[in-house]
């Protein structure tokens, strides 16, 4: 028996009139950094959002390194934040310039030493874990060469996860078909619960989301499981493009973004469907990110397309403000956000964004 949870709280836009909604469906330091001197942004006195979540520009790409700076117009990823204690550092990376660190207080960023294996690729999206033993680990997912590289916070190569073959046994014969006729492996996002990592493939007609266990932990080292659930399609449960998929913090939940259902699947660690997030329909939702009972999704399309994409912000279920990044904002290269997460320091929110085609970078700070 369904049941069918509207958690809704109206939005008023100057475009319009906007909502989301539940359906729930039972059953330190390190060698090989590179310190760069921050620099402030002009405070524009623009801002954008909605009653107290409102935001302005606090850094642009000029925040970064030169390297950085030089590259993110190819920006085709998104970020992951370090939410162990003490921690707070935020992660990307880009092809060529690899691994990149911004402080828990956003005020200088870091360039990390990469393996040239992932320098050379494009991370879509990045995830901070730790094993049971509490050793944390960043994990790239690289579509365009269909590997998950693993590293230490320093950047040391552990552990690369290769495609799956024809003799990889999935719980789901339709996977088993795609790999056995020669399917190509398309990682869009990663995540992990419990010794387990959960990818993405939305980038493929696959679009499963397929296990991988960890076997050992000295060294690091995981194989494909025969777990694999979603596929494409357009019933609860299912994918339109399986995009970004994490784990809210505290958590034991999946949430991955669906982009064409304007969805966020979510699902238990055994790969037993939850529930459906809603969004607002053709926002094409790449992922999601929660801290402090807020959630920023970042979206291909807004409102208005003409205006550009908007992080939307969720607290709870419930959508309360919209930040129009481009149209009042002033960041004409924010036609289309790829990802976002947000943060609470010392009271305040802050998101960090990233654009897509062409690829750029902010970081908003909340107007108290």
């Amino acid at each position: 028996m369904r049941q069918v949870f509207y958690l809704i709280l109206a939005v008023t836009f100057i475009i319009g009139h906007a909502s989301a909604h539940v359906t729930e469906h039972p059953p330190a330091e390190t060698e090989g950094f590179q310190f760069v001197v921050h620099h402030e942004t002009p405070d524009t006195k623009l801002t954008s959002g909605q009653g107290a979540l409102k935001f302005k520009v606090l850094y642009t790409r000029d925040h970064f390194p030169a390297e950085v700076v030089a590259a993110i117009d190819k920006a085709h990823g998104g970020f992951d934040v370090d939410r162990r204690e003490g921690k707070g550092e935020t992660y990307f990376a880009l092809p060529e310039v690899g691994i990149i660190q911004i402080s828990a207080d956003l005020k200088t960023t870091q360039l990390i030493e990469t393996p040239a294996a992932l320098k050379k690729a494009n991370a879509h999206y990045v995830t901070v874990w730790a094993t049971s033993g509490g050793t944390p680990y960043l994990s790239f997912p690289a579509n365009d060469v269909g590997k998950i590289f693993t590293t230490t916070m320093d950047g040391k190569l552990v552990h690369t996860l290769e495609s799956p073959d024809a003799m990889t046994d999935f719980k789901h014969q339709a996977v088993n078909t795609y790999f056995s006729e020669g399917g190509k492996f398309v990682p869009t996002g990663v995540t992990h619960i419990d010794g387990m990592l959960y990818v993405t493939t939305g980038y493929s007609d696959l679009d499963y989301i397929l296990g991988a266990k960890l076997t050992s932990l000295e060294p690091l080292e995981a194989s494909w499981y025969p777990l694999a659930f979603g596929g494409k399609g357009d019933e609860p449960g299912q994918f339109g493009t399986g995009h970004h998929i994490t784990v809210p913090y505290g958590t034991n939940r999946l949430d991955a973004s669906d982009r064409a259902n304007a969805e966020i699947e979510r699902y238990s660690p055994d790969g037993t469907y939850l529930e459906t997030l809603s969004l607002i329909k053709g926002s094409f939702p790449c992922s999601i990110d929660y801290e402090a009972g807020y959630a920023v999704v970042a979206s291909l399309f807004g409102p208005n397309r003409e205006k550009g994409a908007p992080p939307y912000i969720l607290e709870g279920n419930n959508l309360v403000s919209t930040v129009m990044l481009k149209e009042e904002l002033g960041m004409e290269t924010f036609q289309h956000l790829h990802g976002a997460v947000i943060r609470k320091i010392d009271g305040k929110l802050y998101i960090i964004a990233q654009s897509w085609n062409p690829g750029d970078i902010v970081i908003l700070e909340q107007v108290m």
